[in-house]
Formats: C-alpha cells, sequence, structure tokens
C-alpha cells in the first residue's frame, strides 16, 4: 500500500484546481463555438480570441507543481486546433501564435516539436519573426547538443528565419555553423547530412551574404520540412519570383534548378 504526505497530496490537488480553473476559461468560449458553429461573425471571433489571450495570460503565471511537460503538450494541443482553423484565422490574422509557444517553450524548452510550429506559425503567418527568434534563443540557453535528441534543429529553424525573414545573413551564418557543429555530435546517417548541409550553407552564407542562392537553398529547406500545404505554397512562389524552377521527379519528389546568375 502506498502512503503519501499531506503536502503532497495537497500540491496535487492545488496544481489540478490550477488548471481546472484555466480550462474553465474556455468554457464560454466552447459555448459560443456550439451557438454559432456556421460562420461565427468577426465580433465572436474576437472575443474568443481575448478570452483566449487571458487564458494564456494567466498560464504564464500559474505554479505548475511539477506539471510543466503536461501543461506545455496541453497548450500545445490547444495552439494546434488555434492554428488549424483556417475560416477563423483567414478574419483575425496568427496574432496569438507567439502567446502559445511563449507558454510552451518556457514550461518545456525541450519539445523540440514546437520550435518548428513556432517558427511556421509567427515568423511565416504571424509576421513576427524577432518574436520568434528570440523564444528560439531564450529556448537555446536550455539545450545542449543532444539534449533533447536532434536539438540541432533549431539552430537550424533560427537560421531560415534569420535569412528569409530578417535578412540577416551573418546571423543565419553563425546559426548554421552552431547546426553543423551540433549535429557533428551524433554517428547516424541524418545527423551527419544535416552536419555537412548546414557547414556548406554556413560557408557560402559567408562567401556569398545577399546570393539569391542561398535565398532559394533557403526555402528549399523549408519545402523539405513536414510543413503544411499553405507553407509548402508559399515556399514554392518565393523559390520562384527569386528565379529558381520547381521541377517534379518521377517519384513525387521535387528538385530545384537555379537561375543561371545570381
Amino acid at each position: 500500500m502506498l502512503f503519501f504526505s499531506r503536502q503532497a497530496v495537497g500540491a496535487f490537488l492545488t496544481a489540478c484546481l490550477c488548471i481546472l480553473g484555466v480550462s474553465l476559461l474556455q468554457y464560454p468560449r466552447l459555448q459560443q463555438f456550439i451557438a454559432i458553429k456556421q460562420n461565427p461573425s468577426l465580433e465572436t471571433l474576437e472575443k474568443e480570441i481575448n478570452i483566449e489571450k487571458t487564458r494564456l495570460n494567466l498560464l504564464k503565471k500559474t505554479p505548475s507543481f511539477g506539471y510543466d511537460n503536461l501543461i506545455a503538450n496541453w497548450v500545445y494541443l490547444n495552439f494546434l486546433q488555434y492554428f488549424g482553423d483556417d475560416e477563423a484565422r483567414a478574419k483575425t490574422g496568427y496574432s496569438l501564435s507567439p502567446e502559445y509557444f511563449e507558454v510552451i517553450l518556457k514550461r518545456d524548452p525541450r519539445f523540440l516539436q514546437a520550435y518548428l510550429g513556432l517558427s511556421n506559425s509567427t515568423s511565416m503567418y504571424a509576421a513576427m519573426p524577432e518574436r520568434s527568434i528570440g523564444l528560439m534563443e531564450e529556448g537555446l540557453k536550455s539545450l545542449s547538443p543532444k539534449v533533447p535528441h536532434r536539438a540541432y534543429y533549431v539552430w537550424r529553424y533560427k537560421g531560415i528565419d534569420e535569412l528569409l525573414f530578417l535578412g540577416n545573413s551573418q546571423a543565419s551564418e553563425q546559426s548554421f555553423t552552431e547546426a553543423a557543429s551540433w549535429a557533428s555530435k551524433y554517428t547516424d546517417e541524418e545527423s551527419k547530412r544535416i552536419a555537412s548541409l548546414s557547414y556548406k550553407t554556413a560557408q557560402f552564407l559567408h562567401k556569398n551574404p545577399n546570393s539569391k542562392y542561398a535565398q532559394i537553398s533557403t526555402w528549399t529547406m523549408v519545402l523539405n520540412n513536414q510543413v503544411d500545404e499553405k507553407t509548402r505554397q508559399r515556399a514554392i512562389r518565393e523559390i520562384e519570383a527569386l528565379g529558381g524552377e520547381i521541377i517534379k521527379n518521377d517519384d513525387g519528389t521535387i528538385r530545384i534548378k537555379l537561375p543561371e546568375k545570381d
């Protein structure tokens, strides 16, 4: 038979009550959603956004009592619901995206998958690359080459955002250099490939800081990530606008034909 101290039971119950209290803030939102499921008005959507923002702000201050990972996973699922509501986002935009990830990465900075969601939603859709990069920089303080597994991807996401959205080739070069260094700590084939690609990208940026080739190559990296269809189509448009040509191979993969002159 297991015995628990009053302090342990009290802490657990307090944590549950805190999470329940935050969850209750969603109840009016759920009722509104059910009542006006079809074609909600902009006014209603804005009210929902304000409720959600209040909930996220509360979560930033709520003690976790050791349940940081649970809270991070829960908020990430909420983000996926928010991001996937195309109809609502077409009306209100994606301004809450960084608010979700501020909670998620504060609770669990080693949540690797969250960094890709942060880059796509905040840099690309919310048009806040500085916020996205800032959150990555903060998260990287808690990471190391092997914690979490393949943490080098965070440096790559940061390097991509710095080049594509800020045009900061020097910062991007440094990020890809770090990605190469971290990836070189592994011996599996994927990591070796990433180390080589990151190193070559850093070297190319060093020699050609204003090159269209570098931007095309970086958008190609976006295409090669597991991104949604909207991101994929934007990457294709950007590559074509820079003079690149998208060529589909027989096996369904794509390759990029670079312009003749930079």
